[in-house]
């Protein structure tokens, strides 16, 4: 079973990231955007605004959001597993982490209007 990503395609910067992973990923992960999406909501257990305000993965029946959605990703494809390895190192991942969730807060507030 691949893992899924939850995405907000309807963010120009969420997307323009995303469309870069999938031309550099293979088929072991499935992209779904969010974007008026009622069956995200119901996969993922998660509000509308808790999948807006981070990027979540569901691997091995769990969803993991934020910096750790991303090393997820990063794990699969072979260009960034790099990232991967020095970001999994516990005080990189811890700064990745904060610096991650302040740049996802300020994409939430611009992209908040879609919340219904």
């Amino acid at each position: 079973m691949g893992i899924k990503v939850f995405f907000n395609n309807s963010c120009n910067i969420c997307r323009f990231e995303i469309n870069h992973y999938k031309k550099v990923s293979d088929s072991s992960l499935e992209w779904i955007d969010i974007t008026n999406n009622e069956e995200a909501l119901k996969i993922t257990s998660k509000s509308q605004k808790e999948l807006l305000r981070r990027l979540h993965v569901i691997d091995d029946g769990k969803v993991i959001g934020g910096a750790k959605a991303f090393l997820i990703i990063w794990s699969k494809i072979p260009k960034y597993r790099i990232l991967y390895k020095i970001f999994s190192i516990k005080p990189f991942f811890v700064i990745f982490d904060y610096i991650y969730e302040i740049v996802a807060f300020f994409l939430f507030l611009k992209n908040k209007n879609q919340l219904k």
